[in-house]
């Protein structure tokens, strides 16, 4: 119950732009010494959930949608110092989401989360196109693509991501990682899509990256462009 007043009075702070109420709730949370990782996971993450669902479901205001996600996002920025950093992984991660601006402050945590983790994280955020995307990751040599918070008018650019990049062979040791936004909505989507793993949290991702380092998903496996590549072949 202590937890569940505690996410009210911070979605309600958030919601009426009261950025010292929200301040002083992140204060005490610090001062009974909370790490910051479980800040995230616990109180900024699920907060972030209910203000995309309230949107989706047209019950919150714009202004209310404001206040909070632009609040919340100078919250995470000033989290991330205070995140543990373990033994760095050499291993890069490039990381990309949906454009709209609550997606984006969810792929943010996922990255503070990931680097925190050790690995080397560059965020790219929404709104790229997939040959640039494509382009960065054998620029970088990346290790794996996490895509974190996609919307769904943004799953068809998705799905050609991954199949360009398993057509093309850049990379061909990458690990596809997707989660949050419409993937925590339509089950079997990041199956079908061909991601390699899938969590719904960010917290759940980091983790599911570091138990399952090698799962690739094999060539039967992978459902995206299968269909389109066999229609090609019949209409030829």
């Amino acid at each position: 119950m202590k937890r569940e007043v505690l996410l009210e009075r911070f979605f309600t702070a958030l919601i009426s732009g009261h950025r010292e109420s929200a301040r002083a709730i992140v204060d005490e949370l610090h001062q009974a010494d909370c790490p910051a990782e479980k800040i995230i996971n616990l109180l900024f993450w699920p907060t972030l959930e209910k203000i995309q669902a309230l949107a989706r479901a047209d019950q919150i205001s714009d202004i209310a949608h404001h206040f909070s996600t632009r609040m919340l996002r100078a919250l995470v920025d000033q989290m991330q110092m205070r995140l543990e950093q373990n033994d760095r992984r050499n291993q890069k991660v490039l990381l990309v989401c949906g454009p709209e601006e609550s997606e984006e402050l969810g792929a943010q945590m996922t990255a503070d989360l990931l680097e925190a983790d050790g690995y080397e994280v560059y965020f790219v955020g929404g709104g790229v196109a997939n040959d640039e995307i494509i382009n960065q990751l054998g620029s970088l040599g990346a290790d794996k693509l996490v895509v974190f918070g996609v919307v769904p008018s943004t799953v068809p650019f998705t799905r050609l991501l991954i199949d360009h990049l398993h057509d093309i062979g850049v990379c061909p040791k990458l690990q596809i990682v997707v989660g949050g936004g419409v993937f925590n909505r339509a089950e079997g989507l990041a199956e079908e899509i061909g991601a390699d793993l899938w969590a719904n949290t960010p917290s759940e991702l980091v983790e599911v990256m570091s138990t399952e380092p090698q799962r690739r998903m094999d060539h039967e496996q992978r459902t995206v462009g299968r269909k389109r590549r066999t229609r090609s072949r019949d209409a030829a």
